[in-house]
């Protein structure tokens, strides 16, 4: 099975939704680390799976990678082989993963494998050594990036989980902006809303309009937070840099619950920490 989309577009916390949903029945190693060897990978899905250790030779491990195959096949059982981020296989690789969907009985296939990647790498399986492996693939799925209208409920969700009785707290116009610079990448979304949730918060503004938008898009492209007056102000030097990084992230959390409700009360102790952390980082 292949799995593609862009980066930002959501396919590991897929695969890790997917994880969570699948019983006791299914047993899987998932495999993050693309670039590893295949002996590497192969190490390191027997250690997944909790098979034998002290096996040092290539056709050691894969005889005891298909014993367990087969028993858990005997008990009704499936086996899936998850790898991520798998456009940085390389081609002799591939073919070596290629080569474990062999495991099989007359009737059925005991390993499932899902490749899941950028969209180079279904480039990469156009490569005429690789027509083996595009031709075993059974199942194809792509993961777009979000349209307009689906920009506008994402977010509306992401608030009315977060607590928020007013989901229109990001206006129109500001839902506008952020569909324009993020493509509908739901990544870039996230960051922009927790950064302009952060900068609407310390102004003390009851709705994200626009220009506030723009401040959390400016601070992310520059390394600038603007000041009071809307003057942006880049920042310099690796200490402040770090800082602000820690502010935003963290404080984005801590203060999105706030910012979304309901009767939008500024806690003042809370107002005057994220004012004091902008002041020290347009100074």
């Amino acid at each position: 099975m292949l799995l593609t989309g862009k980066v930002g577009t959501g396919k590991t916390t897929l695969l890790h939704a997917l994880r969570k949903r699948l019983t006791s029945q299914t047993a899987v190693s998932f495999v993050f680390n693309t670039t590893l060897p295949f002996d590497g990978i192969l190490e390191y899905v027997l250690e997944d799976l909790g098979i034998a250790k002290g096996l040092e030779s290539r056709a050691q491990r894969l005889i005891a990678l298909q014993h367990f195959l087969v028993d858990r096949e005997r008990m009704g059982e499936n086996t899936v082989l998850i790898f991520d981020e798998a456009q940085n296989l390389d081609a002799a690789t591939l073919e070596q993963i290629r080569l474990l969907s062999n495991f099989e009985t007359p009737t059925d296939k005991l390993l499932q494998i899902l490749l899941v990647g950028q969209p180079e790498l279904r480039a990469k399986l156009d490569l005429p050594e690789l027509q083996q492996l595009k031709q075993r693939i059974g199942l194809r799925c792509q993961i777009p990036p979000l349209a307009p209208e689906e920009v506008r409920q994402y977010i509306r969700r992401r608030l009315r989980i977060a607590g928020s009785h007013d989901l229109g707290l990001f206006s129109d116009a500001a839902v506008d902006r952020l569909t324009e610079y993020s493509g509908g990448i739901p990544r870039v979304i996230n960051m922009v809303c927790d950064h302009s949730l952060v900068f609407g918060y310390a102004d003390q503004k009851r709705r994200i309009d626009r220009p506030i938008v723009n401040q959390a898009i400016d601070y992310l492209e520059e390394g600038a937070s603007p000041s009071s007056q809307n003057n942006a102000v880049k920042l310099s030097g690796s200490r402040v840099r770090l800082l602000s990084r820690w502010s935003f992230g963290t404080l984005a959390v801590a203060l999105a619950g706030a910012m979304v409700g309901l009767a939008m009360r500024f806690d003042t102790s809370v107002l005057d920490l994220v004012q004091s952390v902008r002041h020290l980082l347009i100074r």
